[in-house]
């Protein structure tokens, strides 16, 4: 078996990790290479392989720089299955459907320009029709099901608390009698965040293909940036001033409207300030993930889940207005009223943000705050700089606004994190390779890995390739029984429990996972139809509660479902 880096080998965007076994090909994302020209040019390369050849890909969430290229690897032949949880699936039509129309327009608009400087036409890297034809191949599945590939491979996606529908995957493959355990950490989250659950811990793993993107620093903690935020809105409010938020469309957003709508919504010290002031989302990607979210109610963490049970809906407010048309974009900045514009894209390399930037920049009052990570070569990295000028639409602007950043806010796990997370491994991994992190940040963390931890990380540098030794002989009951552990097994029986109370229906069922004689397979498929009923009934909550409707009816429509 061997593993080939394609990419977030030397940075953080454009992830991509070919697994080649015996007899199959498997690819662990597919994303689009952001920043600077160089990391741009590097998307119209060919792949390192053969899309042809690639049987399935597995996505670990619906970020641009894990699954920007998917509809570029279908176009050069790609006819595979496409694994992902359902709420990344949800996403991923929604971003992948923006990206095509992004890169059609700057195709369009470079064109006119090559025309008149008499220089050959360029093709868009893909186009809004690619992306929806990409798109059929994508086949969702739940939070802890185990998935059969085929006779070699199964796949389990864990909660890794970055973005709504974010996975850690487990990947087991079988080779003659050998069966070994990968793990792709994907992008972790940051452990006690509003709206998410915190990212899985994984017990055991041969090989662990592991993020570092703040591998050597640490965030604040998020109430202080909370509070940190809510003070720069207040300041620049109080000089007449607008604050504008580049923010990633989807897991960002959505978390600072959670915040905002608890100062709204509250007695909080803020709120007689605020009382007035509008809050703008100003991407449409933004709006409809924020709609998606609502619709994936069952992974939310326990505490959003209490605020729907109580008919609150934590991502709205009634200061709080999404914007969709151009025309409603542009009012926002000819409108001189203090306001807070949240807009994408959370780097500034491309939408709406860019012309908020070119009227808010120069102007004094106003406040730039930024909530997430800037990789090198973006225009939000040369704000961060001190850049005292900067080009906007072919003109120059001053910087004199406020330039703030809120690294409490950054949906990925910071070094502290990161190591938390590799001391849930019970024992050393074989090989752990170091991977969507800049050079500097996996160096620093292998070496903090060594010293506080004792394992030897492998940093990876460039497209590499590496051959793994065979496992010790395990059969694959033993493998599934890791997979399906006893962790598992409570789970299910505290899911069915929690279930049953409102779906009589199912006690049956429920009756069969207290046979302490279940063999692994049937206990798989048990909790894949326990997962499946608890969104069922999740959502329905969520659908319920936002129309209105009473207790009563709630259980009215659920034994009507179940019948």
């Amino acid at each position: 078996m061997k593993i080939q880096f394609c990419g977030a080998s030397t940075g953080v965007t454009g992830s991509c990790h070919l697994i080649t076994t015996e007899n199959h090909k498997i690819l662990l994302d597919c994303g689009q290479f952001q920043g600077g020209k160089a990391q741009e040019a590097l998307n119209y390369e060919d792949f390192p392989f053969d899309p042809a050849d690639i049987d399935y890909l597995i996505l670990s969430h619906a970020h641009i720089d894990h699954c920007g290229r998917i509809p570029l690897l279908v176009n050069r032949g790609f006819k595979g299955d496409i694994y992902c949880t359902d709420a990344t699936a949800d996403l991923l039509d929604v971003m992948l459907k923006d990206s095509g129309y992004i890169h059609e327009k700057e195709a369009e608009w470079k064109n006119r320009k090559n025309e008149r400087a008499g220089r050959p036409l360029i093709q868009p890297l893909y186009t809004y029709n690619d992306a929806v034809d990409s798109l059929k191949y994508v086949r969702p599945v739940l939070y802890d099901q185990l998935i059969e590939l085929n006779e070699e491979m199964k796949i389990v996606f864990n909660d890794a608390g970055h973005i709504l529908g974010s996975a850690i995957t487990e990947l087991w493959v079988t080779e003659g009698d050998n069966v070994s355990k990968i793990v792709f950490s994907g992008d972790l989250g940051v452990m006690e965040r509003p709206i998410l659950r915190n990212p899985t811990i994984i017990k055991k793993a041969d090989y662990v293909i592991m993020e570092t993107t703040y591998g050597n620093r640490l965030h604040p903690h998020n109430s202080m940036d909370v509070k940190a935020l809510m003070n720069i809105i207040r300041e620049t409010a109080a000089r007449g001033g607008t604050t504008v938020i580049p923010s990633f469309a989807v897991g960002r957003t959505q978390e600072l409207i959670y915040e905002l709508n608890r100062v709204y919504d509250s007695d909080s010290e803020y709120r007689k300030d605020f009382e007035n002031l509008m809050v703008y989302v100003d991407s449409p990607m933004a709006t409809t993930a924020t709609e998606v979210f609502k619709r994936n109610a069952q992974v939310f963490d326990d505490e959003t889940k209490e605020f729907i049970a109580k008919g609150d809906n934590p991502l709205d407010f009634k200061n709080l207005k999404f914007t969709r048309t151009s025309e409603e974009s542009m009012w926002l900045n000819s409108n001189t009223d203090p306001k807070v514009i949240i807009s994408a894209s959370g780097m500034c390399e491309a939408g709406r943000i860019r012309h908020h930037l070119k009227h808010n920049l120069w102007n004094r009052k106003s406040s730039i705050v930024f909530v997430g990570y800037q990789a090198e070569g973006t225009l939000g990295r040369l704000l961060l700089e001190g850049a005292e000028e900067v080009t906007l639409f072919g003109e120059k602007v001053q910087v004199n606004a406020q330039i703030h950043n809120l690294e409490g806010f950054s949906g990925h796990a910071d070094r502290d994190g990161l190591l938390t997370w590799l001391k849930g491994f019970q024992k050393e991994p074989k090989y752990i390779f170091l991977v969507h992190g800049e050079p500097e940040a996996k160096e620093d963390f292998a070496k903090t890995v060594k010293e506080q931890i004792g394992f030897d990380p492998i940093v990876v540098h460039g497209n590499s390739e590496f051959v793994l030794e065979k496992d010790e002989i395990v059969n694959m009951e033993q493998a599934m029984a890791d997979a399906i552990d006893e962790e598992t097994l409570d789970s299910t029986r505290n899911n069915l429990s929690d279930i049953h109370r409102r779906l009589e229906d199912i006690l049956y069922n429920a009756k069969l996972v207290v046979d302490d004689d279940i063999s692994p397979e049937k206990l798989a498929k048990i909790n894949n139809i326990v997962l499946e009923l608890e969104k069922s009934t999740i959502n329905l909550g969520v659908a319920v509660s936002e129309n209105g409707k009473d207790e009563k009816n709630q259980q009215e429509n659920i034994s009507q479902m179940t019948q």
